[in-house]
């Protein structure tokens, strides 16, 4: 959104309050608060969401509209239809309404296909979504699926991190971290975390399991809570800043089977130059060159998860530095940021100027 605003753009934001205005404010990007209640089932609710998009498109009456996400790619979609307004919708991933078979999955798809049915591009993250959107026919007759590298990672603010110690030269100066770090839930893979982490904390001394995030799933809260009392793993709770994490972190163990579109964490943490444990789901193991740059693991498969971290415990430090050197240059040449921001200035242009 900042390079829109640095080629002289006006970029409004229309979005829930997530707790980052001033950070939006000082981009010059302008927020207009719509709560959008992602995981409501309520139709009602979603009919006024549609009209509340439709009132603020029609006010503002913006050269273009990028949408993220399912509701808005629907209910946006819907209202750039009727007010001819161009649009490109970012399939950030399935969601679990989508994925899973089941009368859920057939409206879903059914409103899908109806909010991107005026896009002339659409935007995905992985192969796998392209090829359910063929699949069950809900690419547009005239859409264009454009495959984006996720949202990409900020390769500034996300530098190669040195490890805060020579764990090889001297084994004492510190323990193998792993961080896991995303909402708590079950499918995000955080129940394999902590199997992973009642295991190796029996056997060794040497490991920590650091959490961070807020529980989506409130059942979690308590168990987190009293694994960290036992000393099985450290809770932080919702971090804004994850960075400190990732530098004292050994390993990024991330085994969520969640429908990812492209996994951030991932993405982040790889950056860093942290190796990475991931599942073999789409949104998860492109971020990661299994036996290079981390491992890849089946999904939900708590067995697989607790052999990959022995794997990687088996390992010296140099080999384990150089896995995470491998996932920044696999970053830098795939997941570069402004790989997505050349592909987004690009639609613009052709959204302003299409005979050129």
């Amino acid at each position: 959104m900042h390079a829109f605003v640095q080629k002289g753009h006006d970029v409004f934001l229309i979005s829930e309050k997530i707790g980052y205005e001033k950070e939006l404010e000082d981009l010059g990007i302008r927020l207009i608060d719509i709560p959008d209640d992602r995981r409501g089932k309520n139709p009602i609710s979603d009919v006024l969401l549609q009209r509340k998009y439709h009132a603020i498109l029609k006010n503002l009456r913006p050269d273009l509209v990028f949408t993220n996400n399912i509701k808005p790619n629907i209910y946006a979609g819907m209202a750039c239809q009727s007010l001819k307004i161009p649009y490109v919708p970012n399939v950030t991933g399935l969601g679990t309404p989508v994925e899973h078979e089941g009368l859920l999955q057939k409206i879903t798809v059914n409103m899908y296909r109806v909010g991107v049915r005026g896009a002339k591009f659409i935007y995905f993250q992985n192969q796998e979504n392209i090829a359910f959107f063929n699949n069950h026919k809900m690419m547009p007759r005239k859409g264009t699926a454009i495959l984006l590298p996720g949202s990409g990672v900020n390769l500034q603010t996300h530098p190669l991190l040195e490890w805060e110690s020579d764990r090889e030269n001297d084994p004492s100066s510190g323990t193998i971290r792993f961080l896991f770090a995303a909402r708590i839930m079950k499918e995000k893979g955080i129940d394999l975390f902590l199997d992973a982490a009642k295991h190796f904390t029996k056997l060794r001394n040497d490991v920590v399991f650091d959490v961070c995030g807020e529980c989506d799933d409130a059942s979690y809260l308590s168990i987190l809570e009293d694994l960290d009392k036992e000393g099985v793993i450290h809770y932080h709770g919702l971090q804004k800043d994850l960075t400190p994490f990732y530098k004292t972190c050994s390993c990024f163990l991330y085994p969520s089977y969640y429908p990812e579109g492209m996994s951030n964490v991932l993405l982040e943490a790889a950056a860093c130059g942290r190796p990475l444990i991931a599942a073999d789901r789409s949104g998860c193991r492109e971020t990661v060159d299994d036996g290079i740059s981390g491992y890849v693991v089946p999904i939900n498969n708590s067995q697989a998860v607790i052999d990959a971290v022995k794997r990687f415990l088996d390992l010296s430090e140099s080999e384990r530095k150089q896995m995470g050197i491998a996932g920044r240059q696999k970053m830098e040449k795939e997941f570069d940021r402004n790989i997505v921001i050349s592909i987004y200035l690009s639609t613009l242009k052709e959204a302003l100027n299409p005979s050129d």
